[in-house]
């Protein structure tokens, strides 16, 4: 199942984690991450447990946890005390190569092993560029990889600092530099290359629905089907975006019976253009897309 939006919710907020419930967002990632701090740790851990055991029916939203780097002291104490609770998947920041996801994968196995829940079962997300080295081991996914992984995002804020940048965007266009872009575009082509789910990076403007609405196209259009959230606000219009219109799915159907009306034919006219295979495999990916992302 494809899923849009994705919600941070900081792990330690009562009133945060309550509200994130009747929110349209397709997934929450309950986090132990950045927006907890230290001193209360463990309570985060509880109150993600608790909130796991508690939402057993996960059939309109499902719950992520975005557990600390696996090169802290944290990691473990977070996987071990969030597991009992089943979450659909965890989220691994700070990666540096594959190889942080198939460990992460090794210690998955052995958790469920332990709390009694099916091999496999817990997903992985993996945020792919917020460290330096990570730009430079995209090829490590291609060489193999754990099937846990069920989408990629990339980062642009923790990767500036990593690289000693003082500002990740482009002072003359206002949109992101070099650097970033490239890990955009990697991140990007590694997801479909493999097979997993691409996601747009946050938009931090979080009063910006505009902009947020517009980005979430820019997006879509690039080839990325989701994009994560750090404001309940934005789940809806990202939903909203990357959920195919019923003119877009109207259009693509149109392409696909010209197709296969005339299967002799490489390329077809329609509307006073010149459609050939791409244009077929991208209308069979959008009626693919409206497929797996309908109403919830």
């Amino acid at each position: 199942m494809m899923l849009r939006s994705w919600l941070f919710v900081p792990g330690d907020s009562e009133r945060k984690l309550e509200k994130s419930r009747e929110n349209p967002a397709d997934a929450l990632i309950l986090d132990l991450e950045d927006s907890v701090s230290k001193d209360r740790q463990q309570i985060a851990r509880e109150m993600t447990c608790a909130i796991l055991k508690a939402r057993t029916d996960r059939s309109r939203q499902k719950l992520y946890v975005r557990i600390n780097p696996l090169d802290t002291p944290l990691s473990l104490p977070d996987l071990s005390a969030v597991m009992p609770g089943a979450p659909d998947g965890i989220c691994l920041p700070k990666v540096y190569s594959a190889r942080d996801v198939n460990t992460l994968a090794n210690y998955l196995s052995a958790l469920e092993a332990r709390d009694g829940l099916p091999i496999g079962s817990t997903k992985i997300l993996c945020v792919a560029t917020e460290t330096a080295a990570s730009l430079l081991t995209f090829h490590t996914y291609l060489d193999g990889v754990s099937d846990r992984l069920a989408a990629m995002t990339w980062g642009g804020e923790d990767l500036a600092a990593a690289l000693g940048a003082s500002d990740n965007r482009n002072p003359d266009t206002g949109g992101y530099d070099d650097p970033y872009l490239m890990a955009k575009s990697l991140c990007l082509a590694t997801a479909r290359a493999i097979g997993v789910q691409p996601l747009g990076v946050v938009y931090v403007d979080y009063k910006d629905l505009g902009g947020l609405a517009a980005d979430c196209l820019r997006d879509r259009r690039a080839g990325f089907i989701g994009k994560i959230a750090i404001h309940p606000d934005q789940s809806a219009v990202i939903n909203q975006a990357f959920t195919p219109s019923a003119e877009e799915v109207a259009h693509a159907r149109r392409v696909v019976e010209l197709f296969e009306q005339n299967p002799g034919l490489g390329t077809v006219g329609l509307d006073g253009k010149m459609l050939d295979m791409p244009h077929l495999k991208q209308a069979r990916n959008l009626l693919a897309l409206a497929g797996q992302a309908g109403p919830r």
